[in-house]
């Protein structure tokens, strides 16, 4: 993120370290955090947005005025034109993808983390990743298949929604400690503590 203020501070970082840190000491679980600045680029959704807008514009003219042509055929282009110019800047492209869409690609994007990071290399595949996409707006948590024998998906549900919300008002640290917190309260229950090996990394791994 350079150029930028990174998403959390030092004192933030380590207080989700410690978060992880104090979790694990109740757990045979393991839980890594990321953060990702986005999960994609939607580089298709400014062309579609202008190709949208273009073809909507002419029909009220027509409709509503008494507009020649050549100059509605120019409104349309310019149209197209402002629309194609929004769609170039990232926050804006963003919010012109479907909720559902962003969604599933910020649950790709972890489950692809989750994967090639080896968080799936644990010895009893007890790992668990928070997934937080900042320009979606949206988190994710995914579990390896001994957490998910115990815990169904549909438990992470109000954790998600509280961290992404926490983000959302500019309180990422504290959300994140939370969501921390909370995610190793049910894995406490269903994985209570054994030999913990801590083979998964306590810090935040933040993506660009």
């Amino acid at each position: 993120m350079t150029g930028s203020r990174p998403p959390l501070s030092r004192d933030e970082r380590a207080a989700v370290a410690a978060a992880i840190a104090q979790a694990e000491s109740v757990t045979s679980g393991e839980i890594v955090v990321i953060v990702a600045a986005r999960s994609g680029l939607y580089r298709s959704a400014g062309p579609v947005f202008a190709l949208l807008m273009g073809l909507a514009a002419p029909w009220p003219l027509i409709a509503l005025t008494t507009l020649s042509a050549a100059t509605i055929a120019a409104i349309q282009a310019a149209v197209a034109l402002a629309a194609l110019l929004i769609g170039l800047d990232d926050r804006l492209r963003i919010r012109l993808v479907p909720p559902a869409i962003r969604r599933d690609r910020v649950r790709a994007a972890a489950c692809r983390e989750f994967g090639a990071r080896g968080f799936t290399g644990t010895q009893a595949r007890t790992g668990v990743l928070i997934y937080l996409a900042l320009a979606e707006h949206h988190a994710e948590i995914v579990a390896d298949d001994a957490v998910r024998a115990r815990v169904p998906d549909t438990t992470w549900t109000a954790i998600i929604g509280d961290l992404a919300a926490s983000a959302g008002r500019g309180a990422l640290g504290p959300g994140l400690v939370a969501a921390v917190a909370r995610v190793g309260t049910v894995l406490a229950v269903e994985l209570p503590a054994g030999p913990n090996r801590n083979e998964l990394p306590n810090r935040v791994i933040v993506l660009d």
